[in-house]
């Protein structure tokens, strides 16, 4: 259970806590609130206080309905954030669909490629089987954030995403990406009902034979809210639910917005010994 990564070969036998760092204004839970470099970087430094084993950074909302960021603005907003990041010695993470962006954030030190798109962008492979160490996290999604919500339809939703990320890490490994390289993300939210975010909850376990480690991020998603009946910034014990749900399903990785909580609810879980120590 280890990550290669480009600084940091991660070891995985403890789940690890991704802390979201959204250089965004328009993000659906925090937008605008980290646009400003300074407070995002400041926002880096707490999360990692907090207990985040990791940050991910993101220049683009990727909310449904979300407009595609020119490549120029979101390098914009990520570059100054992602050099002060690499500073603090953590693995730093860039949330991102774009091939141009990607070879940005690689060739100035970034250790990790989180893609929505699944290195299916022109270019987006090649970038990354270009830095041979660098990690990367393949998500699956149906369609785009711009119409991944319209009524998405699965005849076994996860028949059909551990398909999908099977294939694709297949194919990402002919061309170079070391299998060491890779996790996985079955997309909570990301062309999905309600319904079908909860099968890949109750079944997760099932995605483990696809022998990677998997990354999940339920941190304030819709389907908290259709569950609870609570807005985007009251989904903090939601959310601690459903990623004590995930890890106890097998995942390695969560990726969070309030790592603080996070990081006690997974001290009393491990204490409870229904964790690994």
């Amino acid at each position: 259970m280890i990550w290669q990564t480009t600084r940091f070969r991660i070891d995985l036998a403890l789940p690890k806590v991704m802390g979201i760092v959204n250089v965004t204004p328009d993000s659906f839970s925090d937008g605008g609130v980290h646009a400003d470099t300074r407070r995002a970087i400041e926002h880096c430094e707490r999360l990692l206080a907090e207990g985040a084993d990791m940050l991910d950074i993101g220049g683009e909302s990727t909310r449904p309905g979300a407009q595609a960021v020119p490549v120029d603005e979101e390098l914009a907003r990520v570059l100054p954030v992602l050099d002060a990041a690499i500073m603090l010695g953590c693995p730093v993470s860039v949330d991102s669909r774009h091939a141009a962006v990607m070879r940005a954030v690689l060739d100035r030190g970034a250790d990790i490629i989180n893609d929505i798109n699944a290195l299916q962008a022109p270019g987006a492979l090649a970038v990354v089987a270009a830095h041979p160490s660098s990690g990367v996290c393949l998500m699956h999604m149906r369609g785009s954030p711009e119409s991944m919500q319209e009524r998405p339809e699965y005849d076994d939703v996860l028949a059909e995403v551990g398909d999908f990320l099977r294939e694709r890490s297949a194919y990402v490994q002919q061309f170079g990406v070391v299998r060491e390289r890779i996790v996985l993300d079955p997309g909570i939210g990301f062309g999905k009902s309600v319904a079908h975010n909860l099968a890949l909850l109750a079944r997760q376990a099932e995605l483990l034979a696809l022998g990677h480690p998997l990354l999940v991020g339920w941190s304030r998603k819709s389907t908290l809210g259709a569950i609870t009946g609570r807005g985007v910034t009251q989904r903090g014990p939601a959310s601690l639910a459903a990623a004590l749900a995930a890890l106890q399903g097998g995942a390695r990785i969560v990726r969070v917005h309030d790592v603080a909580a996070t990081v006690d609810a997974l001290k009393v879980w491990r204490a409870a010994g229904l964790g690994p120590r």
